[in-house]
């Protein structure tokens, strides 16, 4: 094996144990091999300085940096969530291209670099993740960086189209050609890196499926993240959802969780369920819809926009259809602790799962892992989610077509135990197989094949 294994994501858990499926991975692939983990602090400090924290660990180190106010606001909750963010989620119209975002956003890159450059080795393997850190690749080769640079892109690779609205469309290619190994989610979002590739000059294709970028070399594939299944199912187990949620024996449940963002489809989501309620007849079971969508950016516009429509239309369709005894809309805008919605998960009937854009959507492999396999609920999932590509025995919908959304929770609330149980079952396979182990494992896998080739090829 080639030397240390180095992590960069936005956060570091540096207060406390680590907590949910990508961390927790992380965490054990560093544990296992030792190695490095930059991050921000979470802290805001007043000024801006080229020093790293060391946050000491068993068997691996963490290093933290603070950032400023401005960077907090221009890097983070500027570039990166108000353009970045909306560009890669199809929504290029949202983009809030504020002067002074960009070199903010660039300046915390590298800043970053200078601080990493410092410390890395020519056989180190570098996994960047994320949006945040989209140029630091770029920025660590200007620091004379050797090492093998990974990146893994979690959220959709943005539409060629779309990338033109963004005034550094020109350099953004070179940002992705900076690294050696660039994975994405799905098939679909490497067939975006591809086409964009395909229209520069100075770009070729070659033989070995690795791209060319004017002096770079590097590959673009897919690697579909999932969930530890075995244990979200083992957690399903250990609470009642229905006794929590003090449902009528005849009562059914339908289930969406997701962050209270534009990208999830939770309008449209309600507004099928509405329609969905419109149809129904006196003799049909009631259902009720649990959405629960915790806050996330609230300094933003179009998150706030998102927040005042949830509530404007959850008020509409239960003032229309809600009885004394029945509230068929169940809002509720906070987190949940994991280990609830994972009885939360196995008590409901069908998994809602319709983002208008979503890299992959985890929420729907925790909703299979957490079902009762003698009795199991529906997964009704979007087409635009990345997890449709391995998920194709659910009911896949557009989220865009109200009518279509509406007949799929008929389909799934009237659907036969055999089918429910063959569906499931198929589902279930996909979700245990392909891992968040087996995700980190064939990452780290074709990372240590590239390192391996580039230090030979430097001692030939």
């Amino acid at each position: 094996m080639t030397g240390r294994l180095i992590v960069v994501s936005n956060r570091v858990p540096s207060d406390g144990p680590p907590a949910g499926g990508l961390v927790v991975a992380l965490h054990e692939c560093l544990s296992a091999q030792g190695g490095i983990w930059y991050g921000t602090s979470g802290k805001i400090a007043e000024t801006s300085e080229d020093r790293l924290q060391d946050v000491p660990g068993e068997s691996y180190d963490m290093r933290t940096f603070d950032l400023t106010q401005v960077e907090h606001e221009g890097y983070y909750l500027g570039y990166a969530n108000s353009v970045l963010w909306p560009l890669c989620h199809r929504r290029a119209d949202l983009m809030a291209l504020n002067g002074g975002d960009y070199e903010t956003y660039m300046g915390v890159n590298r800043r970053l670099a200078r601080m990493m450059a410092r410390d890395l080795r020519p056989d180190d393997r570098v996994w960047i993740h994320d949006y945040h850190f989209l140029p630091l690749a770029a920025c660590l080769r200007a620091e004379g960086v050797t090492a093998t640079l990974g990146y893994f892109h979690h959220i959709p690779f943005p539409a060629v189209h779309d990338l033109m609205a963004l005034p550094e469309h020109d350099i953004f290619p070179g940002w992705i050609a900076s690294f050696d190994l660039v994975g994405l989610q799905s098939q679909r979002d490497v067939a975006a890196a591809l086409e964009m590739y395909r229209s520069l000059a100075g770009a070729e294709h070659l033989r070995d499926g690795s791209l060319q970028y004017r002096d770079r070399r590097f590959e673009v594939r897919s690697f579909p993240i999932g969930i530890d299944g075995e244990a979200f199912a083992q957690e399903a187990t250990r609470g009642s959802g229905r006794d929590l949620l003090n449902l009528a024996p005849d009562e059914r449940l339908v289930i969406g969780v997701d962050r209270l963002d534009y990208s999830k489809g939770l309008d449209n989501r309600l507004r099928a369920f509405g329609r969905y309620l419109e149809a129904r007849r006196d003799d049909n079971p009631r259902a009720s819809l649990l959405q629960i969508a915790p806050p996330t950016r609230e300094e933003v516009a179009a998150y706030q926009d998102i927040r005042s429509e949830m509530e404007r239309i959850t008020g509409k369709v239960n003032g229309l259809y809600s009885d004394l005894d029945w509230t068929p809309i169940r809002y509720i805008h906070r987190a949940i602790p994991r280990e609830t919605l994972a009885s939360l998960y196995r008590a409901a009937d069908v998994g809602f799962v319709t983002p208008f854009c979503d890299g992959m959507n985890l929420v729907a492999k925790e909703y299979v892992a957490a079902q009762n396999r003698e009795n199991p609920g529906v997964l009704i999932l979007s087409q635009f989610a990345g997890a449709a590509e391995q998920m194709a025995a659910a009911l896949i919908v557009n989220p865009y077509d109200i009518g279509e959304m509406a007949d799929a929770l008929r389909t799934a609330l009237a659907m036969p135990l055999e089918e429910r149980k063959e569906r499931h079952a198929v589902l279930l396979k996909g979700v245990l197989k392909e891992s968040v182990g087996h995700w980190t494992a064939t990452y780290l896998a074709t990372m240590e094949r590239l390192s391996t080739a580039r230090i030979e090829a430097r001692q030939d």
